[in-house]
Formats: C-alpha cells, sequence, structure tokens
C-alpha cells in the first residue's frame, strides 16, 4: 500500500484485443525530522514504478495526471534486463490491483461559475453584509 503522488503523466499502451497497460512513476516522500541532539535529518523521496493492466489502465489513461495523490494497492515484482552494453539492470514494479484517486476533481458548477462581483449574476445571499 501506497499514497503518493504522480511524477508523470501515464504511458499507456494498447496491446491484443484492446487490452491496456499504463505505467506511472510515483514519489512517496518521508518527512525529515529534528534528532535530540538538534541533528536534522531532510526529507526523503523515493519513486516507485506502477504497472495497470486491462479496466485500471484505461481509468488511469482517462483520470490521472502528473501530481496526482494516489493510493494504490498492489503486488511487487522483480524483474531483470541487459541493455545494449551488456550491463545488466534490476527493476521492482509494483502490479497495482486497487488504486483510488486522492486529489480533488473541479466539479462542473466549480467551472461555469462567473465571478461573484458581477452585479447582474449576484442572488440576494452575495448581497448580504455578513
Amino acid at each position: 500500500m501506497l499514497i503518493g503522488n504522480v511524477g508523470m503523466d501515464p504511458d499507456v499502451r494498447y496491446y491484443e484485443a484492446d487490452q491496456a497497460v499504463a505505467q506511472v512513476r510515483l514519489a512517496t516522500t518521508e518527512r525529515g525530522y529534528t534528532l535530540p541532539n538538534g541533528t536534522q535529518v531532510p526529507d526523503r523521496t523515493d519513486w516507485h514504478n506502477l504497472v495497470f493492466y486491462r479496466g485500471l489502465a484505461k481509468i488511469v489513461e482517462r483520470y490521472v495526471h502528473k501530481g496526482d495523490k494516489l493510493y494504490v494497492e498492489g503486488r511487487l515484482r522483480n524483474r531483470s534486463y541487459d541493455d545494449q552494453k551488456g550491463q545488466r539492470h534490476f527493476i521492482t514494479e509494483i502490479y497495482v490491483e486497487n488504486m483510488e484517486l486522492l486529489s480533488p476533481r473541479p466539479s462542473q458548477s466549480d467551472e461555469t461559475k462567473q465571478p461573484a462581483s458581477d452585479p447582474q449574476t449576484q442572488t440576494s445571499e452575495d448581497k448580504l453584509p455578513f
């Protein structure tokens, strides 16, 4: 289980029969603190590679953007690959099984409201002195 901020827009790819896979980088930060002897311990940010499949990947493609706060649950998977120079690289990924978007979304009414300073759009409630 992780709660963090999305570091980039999702990379979504489609394969056979309209199936999707989405990859997202998620940042989690452990806040810094001060030890009893006065030593400052700075913030520590870790980056996690998230992988979403099928319907969840399509939801991520539509609703998740850079900067959004996410709660995810999933399984850890380790894999390795050799690059063009022959060096082996190891990657840990989280295969997400459940996700909740924690960032608030602007409502339709918020986007279409006109400023209250326009006298033609003010209601009697807007004109109250308190």
